[in-house]
């Protein structure tokens, strides 16, 4: 039978639709504070930047479909995925956009599944015009997940919906994440966001100062750019820091004073360091939970994980042996101290590992 084309409401021919569930007014979960206004643009970021810029135009309307921003900790793409979705929402009032993280995500899922409502859960996102799913890196390894969101995909990209995703690593590098899902995310554009430049750097102190009514000298504002380089969350976080030891302490900024505070600073992000914290960015790193992580399993992969987690411990904290093998799993002193041997002995013999010690390293700013 043929369908005519002119059929203005097809959303009575789709037996699924659940009665109603278009009148529901979703909330966007977007924050308003994270705008483009305030997304300062710089080398580091303007692909990206420009790519979220012509999707907030035109949602659903342009090839960056899906537009999958990649990048490290604190260099903005909460921040950019949010302006985006603020501006489609200033643009396109009618439109129903939706903010939401992959862990949340993955949490509405399994309750759908326990509810046995998996296919309201379904419905209710094939319904949103705009959807934003952020650290989509955390649907790794969970095949149930993956596989719903394969089919809200699809049925959104083939509707002319935007799909929009942030991740901490490029699709090439992602793991335990479906090949025919890996492929969709490369059907868009894929932007990433680096560490900012100098220039870039003193800019986004400026605006935060002028946002906050904040006037501070030019060789501090300089002072602070040049020596803090890891991101964007910190370089604020000093400078929010400095404001507050200037006004707590009835101090004039001076440059000392900048110096006193970035030295703190760039040592705290250094020393600061607890083992739930080296758990999580090894369990990050390695994609897996930490519970996984802490678990009896004698996998492979997770034992050289576990492994590096209490390397990291022992090498960054100030704990006991007894004392990180008891919060990595309950484990004994003996396992901890074996551990510590094996990573030594396998970063001088592995090469694969050694990249693993390498990249954790960083991570942890050792």
């Amino acid at each position: 039978v043929d369908i005519p084309l002119n059929n203005k409401n097809p959303e009575l021919r789709n037996p699924f639709i659940i009665p109603g569930i278009r009148n529901v007014k979703i909330e966007s979960q977007l924050n308003p504070n994270y705008s483009f206004e305030n997304f300062l643009e710089g080398d580091s970021n303007r692909l990206a930047r420009s790519a979220g810029l012509a999707v907030a135009s035109k949602p659903g309307g342009t090839s960056f479909n899906p537009l999958l921003i990649f990048g490290g900790v604190g260099l903005g793409k909460t921040h950019l995925a949010h302006a985006i979705g603020v501006d489609i929402k200033d643009k396109y009032p009618e439109k129903t956009v939706l903010y939401i993280s992959a862990e949340k995500f993955t949490q509405q899922y399994i309750d759908s599944v326990k509810k046995n409502n998996r296919n309201d859960f379904i419905h209710f996102y094939q319904i949103i015009d705009v959807l934003i799913i952020d650290d989509v890196q955390f649907l790794s390894g969970k095949s149930g997940t993956q596989d719903v969101f394969f089919h809200i995909f699809n049925h959104l990209h083939q509707n002319g919906k935007q799909v929009i995703l942030t991740s901490d690593k490029a699709p090439v590098d992602m793991q335990d994440i479906e090949q025919r899902l890996l492929s969709r995310f490369k059907w868009g554009l894929s932007a990433e966001l680096q560490s900012p430049d100098f220039e870039t750097r003193v800019s986004i102190l400026k605006n935060k100062l002028y946002r906050d009514g904040v006037e501070m000298p030019e060789e501090i504002i300089e002072y602070v750019a040049k020596n803090i380089k890891s991101n964007i969350r910190e370089l604020e976080g000093a400078i929010i820091s400095l404001i507050a030891q200037s006004s707590f302490n009835k101090k004039e900024i001076t440059i000392d004073l900048a110096k006193q505070v970035v030295e703190k600073f760039v040592k705290n992000t250094k020393r600061e360091v607890s083992i739930d914290y080296i758990q999580k960015v090894v369990s990050d790193y390695f994609q897996m939970d930490i519970d996984t992580l802490q678990s009896k399993t004698r996998k492979r992969h997770i034992v050289q994980a576990r492994q590096l987690a209490m390397f990291f411990a022992k090498k960054l904290t100030k704990a006991s042996l007894a004392s990180i093998g008891s919060q990595i799993g309950k484990r004994d002193h003996a396992t901890v101290l074996h551990a510590c041997k094996t990573v030594d002995n396998l970063t001088s013999t592995d090469k694969q590992f050694r990249k693993y010690v390498e990249d954790l390293s960083k991570k942890l700013s050792v």
